[in-house]
Order: structure tokens, then sequence, then C-alpha cells
């Protein structure tokens, strides 16, 4: 996501400062990371020397004067050719879900990487709850529910997988380990081993 032209949307519908955008962006993309105050004018600065936006005003309120933003023709055409541009789905697949369970099934028994898939489960459907709670919420606005359901949707994709992980976990720790690979213990294991 670009965060200048996240900007400049911000500012189709009138003008604005820094403490303005950074606090409309963290309400309209409540499931995003926050954006930090630096980030802010410094990206503010960048669209100024492209002639993206242009400063209109200075407010002289209690503390910092603030400059007010304003989005420029350039701006305008620079953000309509940016949204015209098809967002190109990933080339690659690096759902670090995906690895870390790879690893499970690499490094441990098949039920130690059932168990690492049945607690990442668990842990997927509590978020999916946090997200339903917070979408059928009547204060919810617009941008949070579809927030909410983004999160849901993928989310959801992601115990889709998991479900099939765990159908087919004997197969895939086959297919991982490989009939000539020797098992390395872990400490813990070894230990427990030297005990007997």
């Amino acid at each position: 996501m670009s965060t200048g032209h996240v900007l400049m949307g911000l500012l189709v519908s009138g003008e604005r400062h820094g403490y303005d955008l950074k606090r409309e962006h963290d309400e309209v993309f409540a499931g995003a990371k926050p954006l930090a105050f630096g980030q802010v004018y410094a990206t503010l600065e960048r669209l100024q020397k492209k002639k993206h936006v242009e400063a209109v005003e200075v407010e002289r309120v209690d503390g910092p004067d603030r400059t007010v933003f304003a989005i420029t023709a350039e701006g305008r055409s620079e953000l309509d050719r940016w949204l015209a541009e098809v967002e190109a789905p990933a080339p690659h697949v690096a759902n670090p879900l995906a690895v870390k369970a790879t690893i499970a099934l690499l490094v441990g028994s098949e039920d130690q990487a059932r168990g690492y898939l049945a607690e990442q489960r668990a842990a997927h459907l509590e978020r999916m709850r946090h997200f339903t709670k917070r979408k059928t919420d009547p204060a919810a606005s617009i941008t949070e529910v579809l927030a909410a359901d983004y999160a849901i949707a993928h989310l959801d994709a992601d115990l889709q997988w998991l479900d099939l992980a765990l159908d087919r976990i004997t197969a895939l720790h086959a297919a991982v380990m490989g009939p000539d690979v020797r098992t390395v213990s872990s400490p813990s294991n070894s230990m427990a081993t030297n005990q007997k």
C-alpha cells in the first residue's frame, strides 16, 4: 500500500493538516497498522516536492502551528492513475503460517506437528470471533465492517488450509522428511531419553 496515495485519497474530500490525516487514516483503516505522525509528515513533504499536494494555510492553535494541505490537479491525476492499476497477485506464496507448519513437520514428530496445527487453528478461530464481534457492533462504521470482512475472509482461507493439513498430516510428514532423512532430536527429547 502506498502511503502517499492513501493520504492523497483522504485529501480529495477536503483540506486537512497532518494530525487530521493521521487520525482519519486510523479510523478509516481500522484493521491496519496505525500511521506514525513522522510517517505522515515525511510523506506529505515528499508529495509536496512532487507537486501532488500543496500547503494552503497555517493554522495557529495552542501548541505548534499546523500546515493545512490540499491535493493538486497533478496529485489527482496521479491518484487516478494509481487507482486504475490492477493490483497483481503476489508471484510467490510466502505465508508464514505455511512456512512454520513445514518446519514443524521437518523437525518434529507427526504428533508435534499436529499439536502445532491444532493450536494455530484455535488461535485463528478466536481471532475470527473478534472480527465477527467487531463487524456486528451496531456502532461499527462501514469501513470497519469492510476491514473485518477482509480479515475474516483471509482467516477463513487459512482455516481451510489448516484443516487440509491436519487431514494430510501423515502424508505431509513423509513427503517433507523423505525416506533417508535422519531425525535430530531436540535437547529436551535427548535428555528424556538419557534419563530412562
